[in-house]
């Protein structure tokens, strides 16, 4: 039993430590919302209530929750961050991965769209 949850946490360890991807099918997914002011605005209070806390009002990766996570979240202004495509930041808004959630089920697709709107001012 020992070794099994040795394996199994070693495997977590693992899976945690990968780069996070999106599927290549999430590249085509266009966002309807590019380059409306209004979008952007609405958000940036998205953000304010949903992300900051674990990454920082500023999208650093430095919220006050944040730092009790592994992996940390991510900085959201970085060149890395930025070379994603609108549908892969979507996508993985949508569906989460441990520790970030999944606001498939919390927020509409609208709102999903409006978050990547605002994250694309982000930009160091």
């Amino acid at each position: 039993m020992k070794g099994i949850l040795t394996i199994f946490i070693v495997g977590l360890f693992a899976f945690l430590q990968t780069p996070w991807k999106a599927p290549v099918e999430a590249d085509t997914l266009k966002n309807p919302m590019l380059g409306q002011e209004e979008a952007i605005k609405e958000g940036k209070k998205l953000f304010a209530t949903y992300c900051a806390i674990c990454h920082g009002d500023k999208g650093k990766g430095d919220g006050v929750a944040g730092a009790a996570l592994n992996p940390k979240p991510t900085n959201l202004t970085t060149t890395t961050f930025h070379a994603q495509s609108d549908g892969a930041i979507f996508w993985k808004i949508t569906e989460g991965r441990a520790p970030m959630a999944s606001y498939k089920a919390t927020l509409s697709e609208e709102k999903r769209w409006q978050l990547v709107s605002y994250l694309r001012t982000l930009k160091q």
